[in-house]
């Protein structure tokens, strides 16, 4: 059940702190006089066009020498006024960014002064779907992230009001922008103003690329535009079906969309309902249920509508601006534009078939037979891929389940003859488990059913790795050690870890791809996020500790054991070394060159995406500055 909390409290916060903070001034809008005139490949000089670019703010930490971008309390903090102007340009969307969970602390202090927060009323609310972990209540805020480990958990909701509140590691203000026009607003005021940008769309983020200290914040996600046509028309050679859909449709939306249709239409979405598909999703490659069949999401894309690091809006696609149409497809989130449409290719969905295997504490107490029956699962990783299945599972202390194994277009009888030789094993064996199959009349019922909503709230580090087929094939045993690393990592019976895996192959039936992604996911087998909890309100040393952990303990077993030399850029650890080779392979030297191109000053920043070596946040994790 989706809970929508009452707003009111929250709107009075917002409202005496916009009073507080914005001015009473008007000040005139400057008017933008560039326009793009649309060509075949052609890019006009006004798109590159860097002129009115605030500096850097110089500072020494450390020794070093950085330009920073500018933050509150800096003598280039834009004044009220200025405020004020961009909240009439942007029509009253702007707003001062308060964490959710304020209502439930008496004050919260924030980077303008301290202000009194405490309902008791919408606090209920905020702790019964924040204790629930309702992810969709999350996406609907202005600003909050889906995991809180990157926020630095200074707001979390509580039952002891006397609990202090600040903004951490969140944006100061954000757009709510619900026009084109916002979001180039947005753009312009953060280049002239040297303010770091933050794009949120509907915050499901693993790595912290939807937060930043002290940030301008523009949220994307009431662009929800979804128009289908049976016969696209647009640049390229492609004439089949398509579907475009504004920055913030969602996977749940979409399918749901396309279900309605006659016939039923489906795309390439993630497995999780929430995630916004025009955003960090398809800009870092983007995989789900049908990549097996269908490729990654950006191997369907036929046109992005975008606006650049210099407030212009583009159109990228096979013959308009080709080189930013590779980049945006896997090239990497939050780091060449601002995405406001995706057009991308679709198709009919199809009856399939689910499967379900479940094996815990409730079949056996030894561990080691839990691990067996992990051990002959993953043995047939490249079988079931090669069949055209999907398969997601989950391993955690003393639990292997995998919800679910998802044949599209098979009936129960071939699914059940690919499962065959797997659940034969487990007989020979004697692995206790419970197995289930059912037919579904289209992969939407299917996934309705069988796919299960993730949890937002929680605090965690997380890494992977993919490992190919010729890792399943030759060093399975040492794989299935390495994921036992993770659970139990060496050295450390303090820690326990877990993992969630995908199993698809996208080169199935796109093997070769014209995209920015990883060249090396047209081998892939197993694709495993490694999941390292984290303690509330983590110091600074235990967090570089979980770091080292993650980095060089749990992905350091997968790193040593795979051959594939790739992990997923959305779902990976960005602080590992080789993260440029890791994230793309050969693609990296070209993204790195485009995006001096399209950004040259960076306006857009996600920590480990192309072109920002020389980015760090300094001081204990807050100011974003640049090497000199």
């Amino acid at each position: 059940m989706m809970w929508q909390t009452s707003l009111r409290a929250t709107a009075t916060v917002l409202a005496l702190l916009t009073s507080q903070v914005l001015g009473q001034e008007d000040v005139q809008t400057e008017t933008q006089t560039a326009q793009i005139v649309s060509t075949k490949g052609v890019i006009l000089d006004t798109i590159l066009d860097w002129i009115d670019a605030a500096r850097l703010d110089q500072t020494t930490y450390n020794g070093q020498k950085y330009g920073c971008k500018c933050y509150p309390g800096r003598p280039c903090w834009p004044s009220a006024n200025k405020w004020n102007n961009l909240n009439r340009t942007v029509d009253g969307t702007l707003r001062v960014n308060v964490p959710a969970g304020a209502v439930c602390h008496n004050t919260f202090d924030g980077p303008f002064g301290t202000i009194q927060t405490y309902n008791e009323a919408a606090c209920a609310d905020v702790k019964e779907n924040f204790v629930s972990y309702n992810e969709q209540w999350t996406v609907e805020k202005p600003a909050d992230g889906l995991w809180t480990y990157f926020t630095n958990d200074t707001c979390r909701p509580t039952s002891n009001p006397s609990d202090p509140c600040t903004l951490g590691s969140y944006g100061v203000y954000v757009i709510m922008a619900t026009k084109a026009s916002h979001i180039q607003a947005g753009v312009n005021f953060a280049r002239q103003n040297n303010l770091r940008l933050i794009v949120r769309n509907t915050g499901h983020d693993f790595v912290g690329r939807s937060v930043g200290y002290g940030s301008l914040i523009i949220n994307t996600h009431s662009f929800q535009s979804i128009k289908w046509t049976d016969k696209y028309t647009g640049p390229g050679s492609y004439r089949g079906p398509a579907v475009t859909m504004g920055a913030g449709v969602q996977g749940g939306t979409i399918l749901k969309s396309g279900h309605a249709l006659n016939p039923p239409m489906a795309l390439v979405t993630g497995e999780c309902a929430t995630v916004g598909l025009s955003g960090g999703f398809i800009q870092g490659g983007g995989h789900g249920p049908w990549t097996t069949l269908k490729g990654l999401a950006v191997d369907n894309v036929l046109n992005f509508e975008v606006i650049t690091a210099s407030g212009l809006i583009v159109n990228a696609n096979e013959w308009q601006n080709h080189d930013l149409f590779f980049a945006l497809r896997g090239g990497g989130p939050a780091s060449y534009g601002v995405i406001l449409s995706t057009t991308v290719k679709t198709f009919p969905d199809l009856p399939a078939t689910g499967a379900t295997l479940y094996l815990n504490t409730t079949h056996t107490s030894d561990n080691e037979v839990i691990w067996a029956g992990t051990k002959i699962f993953h043995k047939y990783a490249n079988h079931f891929v090669d069949n055209g299945l999907y398969v997601y599972f989950e391993i955690f202390p003393y639990q292997f389940r995998v919800r679910p194994f998802v044949a599209i277009g098979k009936t129960q009888t071939e699914l059940q003859a690919i499962v065959k030789p797997m659940l034969d094993e487990f007989a020979a064996a004697g692995i206790p488990h419970e197995f289930g199959i059912n037919e579904f009349p289209t992969f939407y019922d299917l996934y309705i059913d069988l796919f299960e909503a993730e949890q937002a709230g929680q605090t965690a580090l997380t890494g992977g790795w993919m490992f190919n087929h010729d890792d399943v094939a030759n060093r399975n045993d040492e794989i299935i050690t390495a994921m036992k690393n993770v659970v139990s990592p060496a050295g450390r019976p303090d820690l326990f870890g877990g993992m969630v895996g995908h199993l698809f192959n996208p080169g199935y039936n796109v093997p070769v791809s014209t995209s920015a992604a990883h060249p090396a996911w047209r081998n892939a087998t197993d694709f495993v996020i490694v999941v390292l909890p984290s303690p509330e309100h983590p110091s600074l040393a235990l967090k570089n500790d979980l770091q080292n952990v993650l980095t060089n303990n749990m992905d350091e077993g997968f790193r040593n054991v795979s051959r594939s030399g790739a992990t997923y850029v959305n779902e990976a650890d960005p602080f590992q070394t080789n993260w440029q080779s890791h994230f793309w392979g050969s693609n990296y030297p070209r993204l790195k060159q485009l995006r001096k191109k399209w950004d040259p000053l960076g306006v857009f920043y996600a920590v480990s995406t192309p072109g920002t070596e020389d980015w760090e946040e300094i001081e204990f994790n807050t100011r974003l500055c640049k090497k000199l």
